[in-house]
């Protein structure tokens, strides 16, 4: 899998699978785009690229403030990219955010504040970047889902029903794209250690342990490695798919 001269965007790529898909792009040969919402969100990151590639990498990783949510940001920050990098290649739409609670007492403002990042972000985000992608003749679009797209979670309507509603969207866009030679597919992790899910108690987590056949929780390295798959080559006959990276907790 080789990504030399394939020119990537990352969103929320300041942590956690964003930080990780970054890295592997890039140590995969591919210039790298990383946002995140807030100047200097994303500088861990670019020094965490330069040490996977021995410093070979620097040079072309690129960290952009950017609110997937605001349709003003998602526009200045694409016209950044296609400025640096001359086009996109590779779209990665991670940005995301929770705010759990039960249904019956989950504010409207909370239900929305979930979707218009994570559903509506990538939707702007994708749109923004359609026809850098078409021009690619082969580009690729990963969306980062979540298995609570497919199966529910109590707690979660509103982040449950935006990861359901992308992979939606990512099968329009791998029907409306595919004569453009463009792919889109989801990757849906299961338990993925990260910062997000590093404050859940140690009873929650064993009991989803419980659950994966493989007897252990996922990382960030796991999604990014399926996700630099999804971007390369080898995966070109593959779109409109949801791949579930969870170590068999939902089969």
């Amino acid at each position: 899998m080789n990504l030399t001269g394939k020119v990537a965007l990352v969103t929320g790529a300041s942590r956690g699978i964003g930080r990780a898909v970054a890295v592997e792009l890039a140590r995969l040969g591919a210039t790298v785009f990383c946002t995140s919402t807030r100047e200097g969100g994303c500088d861990a990151t670019l020094t965490a690229i330069g040490e996977a590639t021995n410093g070979e990498a620097t040079s072309r990783s690129h960290a952009l403030v950017c609110d997937v949510a605001d349709q003003a940001s998602v526009d200045a920050m694409a016209k950044a990219v296609t400025a640096t990098g001359g086009g996109l290649d590779i779209l990665v739409n991670n940005a995301g955010i929770t705010k759990d609670g039960l249904f019956l007492r989950m504010s409207t403002e909370d239900f929305d504040q979930v979707v218009g990042t994570n559903l509506r972000g990538a939707f702007l985000v994708c749109r923004a970047f359609a026809r850098p992608l078409a021009k690619s003749k082969a580009g690729r679009i990963v969306n980062i889902g979540s298995v609570v797209g497919l199966t529910g979670n109590a707690g979660q309507a509103n982040y449950a029903a935006s990861k359901a509603g992308l992979i939606g969207l990512t099968k329009s866009l791998a029907q409306e794209l595919a004569g453009r030679g463009v792919t889109a597919n989801v990757v849906a992790p299961g338990f993925i250690e990260t910062d997000m899910t590093a404050g859940l108690s140690e009873d929650v987590k064993s009991a989803m342990l419980k659950q994966i056949p493989l007897a252990r929780f996922g990382s960030a390295g796991d999604i990014a490695k399926t996700v630099g798959f999804l971007c390369s080559d080898a995966a070109g006959y593959l779109t409109g798919q949801t791949l579930v990276v969870d170590g068999g907790m939902t089969m």
